[in-house]
């Protein structure tokens, strides 16, 4: 498989969406040697983009990416009937996997037997591979348990599950499936030790501002190159909590700057980072001869 960048949603001084940057960040990844891309994931602030804005968003980056890349399509709603609508036009827009995160609002009665069928009613209806998305952090505390996952994984249209969570869920996500389902994880911090366990790929926020890095880590522990590995992921975890450790999306956004990207500042009502958290980014960057 390899790595995914969780592609972040450029926006003008007026909090518009910068279309023109997103175009600028992606001839830049199309070259690199990411597998693909996510979209419309948490670091694409999906939340805080219209429907209208999320369609243009997932088509910039469609047309854009690379010739061998993969887009995954975040389709993240809170009713069966919306998220459907907007996977089948990511279908249509040529993504070639769509991922669902759990719904949130009714947190209380999303309960394994709903989420199941949840998953199951949106991957029944359409034709691209779909794949969950273990993300408590961003959906009101819920985590897929591993019952729920050994089910899913049965299913012949649900090939995996992204884990953004912590290293105990994916160990266990890896332990029960990782022979029959793609686990995926979604934090270097556990990247190069999920890989050990059997993980296939990551989708790493740290690979929109330093893609070679990321893929670097994946390839050394492919080629079974352990020693350069254990050193380089020291690196990558260090950087990674220096940067959205430090601050989430707006701190990705600022360091994407400095790498000579289009970041920017995250839309209303996420804030900008502070002065000082800006320069401590800047310093720990400069220090390991990043930028």
């Amino acid at each position: 498989m390899g790595v995914f960048a969780p592609i972040t949603t450029p926006f003008d001084e007026k909090g518009e969406v910068a279309y023109n940057k997103l175009i600028d960040n992606m001839k830049f990844y199309a070259k690199s040697g990411l597998k693909g891309y996510l979209a419309l994931g948490s670091n694409g602030e999906n939340k805080s983009l219209t429907t209208e804005e999320k369609i243009k968003v997932l088509d910039t980056i469609i047309k854009h990416k690379g010739t061998n890349q993969f887009v995954m399509a975040g389709c993240i709603f809170e009713s069966t009937k919306e998220t459907l609508e907007f996977a089948k036009i990511a279908e249509g827009l040529g993504s070639d996997f769509i991922t669902l995160l759990p719904p949130s609002y009714f947190k209380k009665e999303m309960t394994d037997a709903v989420l199941l069928r949840y998953f199951s009613d949106v991957a029944n209806n359409v034709k691209k591979p779909c794949l969950v998305y273990n993300a408590p952090q961003f959906c009101g505390g819920t985590v897929l348990s591993v019952s729920l996952i050994k089910d899913l994984a049965k299913h012949p249209n649900i090939i995996g599950v992204k884990d953004s969570s912590n290293a105990a869920n994916i160990e266990s996500y890896l332990f029960a499936v990782r022979d029959s389902f793609n686990v995926i994880p979604g934090s270097a911090n556990f990247f190069m030790n999920a890989l050990f366990m059997g993980a296939n790929g990551g989708v790493i926020s740290l690979a929109n501002i330093f893609p070679d890095m990321t893929c670097e880590l994946y390839d050394l522990v492919v080629a079974k190159k352990y020693e350069k590995a254990f050193k380089l992921n020291e690196k990558v975890i260090q950087t990674n909590k220096s940067v959205s450790g430090t601050g989430g999306v707006a701190a990705v956004k600022y360091a994407m700057d400095l790498a000579g990207l289009y970041g920017g500042n995250p839309r209303l009502p996420l804030l900008p980072l502070g002065d000082d958290v800006k320069k401590k980014i800047e310093d720990y960057l400069k220090k390991e001869g990043l930028i």
